[in-house]
């Protein structure tokens, strides 16, 4: 048997626990280069119409067993376990779960981002506020009162879960987003398991405040949570612990950052006005403002782009985030039968020129930015008896690149300075006719890296920097891009355009909610 590779460099994993699953990667150091990896589906649960929910448990379960699964890809590469240096994690942000400190095990199902149960939770927030303001908060947290962040998820355990209310009484809750669960699971859970968060997740709950970095007392009092349930705050690249079982037991956990901010560091976004898009169950676009926290008067996000050490300067972002993208993709899938994989959606939308007259608002969720509405619901248009089901499938994939467009108009009103080119990224990236698509619409080139795990590798370069084995200032692009060039005139671009927002206006305000 020949000897174990040893000569490889030092290699970083990447935890990337996402919406729809969990992947451990592993990347070099040297080049950026992808080694192996090890993917596994997670299970939705949506026990009400606009819940969803996933088991913390079987999250954790999917990560211990992705390591595993690639530590064997890796050795049957012949490359030594000993060349593993740390691992970042980074995670499917504003994801809510709360545990018992005592026995470790969750309170109640993880309440996902995009689950809308709390609708009638933020609208008695609002009324708190004065003038019924839901960007009341904003100066302080970067968020508008919505159901898409995590202190609402909390407020809704405390005031609906018997369970949360006898561990927050009795002081054994413990709140966390993705990475602080599976940290503090990873590090030894009940026996002294790490209670830790990064900024940029912290950045997601409304309960931190933007200037100082820390949990701000007068969020908490607004939503009567307390404080000694929260994780501490760290930057997104320091050791927080050693991994305490499996087959990297006693391997540095070093870096942690929110999957959208991790692909922004993954794309190499570190200079100010540089900005990516990830196509994944939503879409999410990030654009580097520097070390100011630029407020949005366009309904973008002011949130934490990353912090790559305790001493290192902390970056900020404008974020416009869409909720349901990939996320429609699977709906026709699994609820409609449309198609038996998600990638197949791409062959039966080619199979027609266009979309018909056809028009598809996915606000399954309400609508996020930079609308803001929580009582939008999905509205398919335009359908006559021509329309057929790849007319619709055309119209899911458009809808992506309409909301895409939606979210750069805004950004590029609130930055002054018009995108140049998209840099794009995510799963759904791998389909050339959306990419062609939202070249289209943008009127811009939109350039997709060759190598689409942009978020794991985020985190690598978080926990590589952290241990010292990763410059970010050496170019290591060895990956190569495709460029996709927009093929249509202004014209036929606001046309379309004009007809997606007539669309957009027939799914507002079609929920009707009981206030009392």
């Amino acid at each position: 048997m020949s000897a174990k590779n040893t000569d490889i460099g030092p290699l970083i994993g990447a935890v990337d626990q996402g919406t729809s699953s969990t992947r451990f990667l592993v990347f070099s150091s040297k080049t950026s280069e992808l080694i192996c990896f090890h993917q596994t589906e997670l299970t939705q649960m949506f026990p009400k119409e606009g819940w969803v929910e996933e088991d913390p448990l079987e999250i954790l379960e999917t990560v211990y067993t992705c390591i595993e699964e690639t530590m064997k890809k890796l050795a049957a590469k012949n490359i030594d376990a000993s060349c593993m240096k740390a691992i970042g994690i980074t995670n499917q942000r504003e994801t809510t779960v709360v545990w018992d400190r005592t026995t470790g095990k969750p309170l109640h199902p993880a309440i996902v981002w995009l689950d809308n149960r709390t609708a009638s939770t933020v609208d008695k927030l609002i009324n708190k506020t004065p003038n019924k303001n839901k960007e009341f908060l904003k100066p302080k947290c970067g968020l508008p009162l919505s159901t898409y962040f995590s202190a609402v998820k909390v407020r809704w355990l405390m005031d609906n879960i018997p369970a949360v209310q006898d561990a927050v009484k009795n002081g054994s809750c413990l709140f966390g987003t993705i990475d602080s669960w599976l940290l503090w699971n990873m590090t030894g859970g009940v026996s002294g398991g790490a209670h830790l968060t990064d900024v940029t997740n912290a950045s997601r709950t409304m309960l931190m405040n933007l200037k100082t970095l820390q949990w701000d007392e007068d969020l908490c009092k607004f939503f009567d949570i307390p404080m000694s349930i929260l994780p501490e705050i760290h930057s997104s690249a320091e050791v927080y612990g050693n991994l305490s079982k499996g087959v990297l037991k006693g391997m540095p956990i070093a870096g942690i950052l929110g999957d959208q901010q991790a692909a922004l560091v993954g794309q190499n976004c570190f200079k100010k006005g540089m900005a990516k898009n990830t196509y994944g169950t939503g879409c999410f676009l990030l654009y580097n403002t520097g070390e100011e926290a630029v407020q949005s008067a366009h309904g973008m996000l002011t949130t934490v782009a990353y912090k790559l050490g305790p001493k290192e300067p902390t970056v900020f972002a404008l974020e416009g985030s869409v909720a349901i993208t990939g996320a429609a993709v699977r709906w026709l899938r699994d609820n409609l039968g449309f198609i038996k994989e998600a990638h197949e959606i791409e062959e039966l939308a080619k199979s027609v020129d266009d979309c018909g007259g056809v028009y598809f608002v996915p606000a399954f969720s309400g609508l996020y930015a930079p609308y803001w509405q929580t009582d939008a619901r999905g509205v398919i248009c335009g359908l006559t008896q021509y329309s057929t089901k790849a007319h619709i499938a055309r119209a899911t994939l458009e809808s992506v690149s309409f909301q895409t467009k939606e979210l750069l108009d805004a950004m590029n009103k609130d930055s002054g300075i018009p995108l140049r080119q998209l840099q794009v990224d995510g799963g759904m990236t791998a389909n050339n006719l959306l990419m062609q698509d939202q070249a289209d619409l943008l009127g811009i080139p939109v350039v997709r890296p060759t190598m689409l795990e942009t978020t794991a590798l985020g985190a690598a370069v978080a926990a590589g920097k952290a241990v010292g084995v990763w410059d970010i200032n050496q170019e290591k692009d060895v990956n190569g891009k495709t460029t996709f060039t927009p093929a249509i005139d202004e014209k036929v671009r606001e046309k379309r355009f004009k007809k997606w927002l007539k669309a957009v206006q027939r799914s507002m305000q079609w929920e009707e909610r009981d206030n009392e």
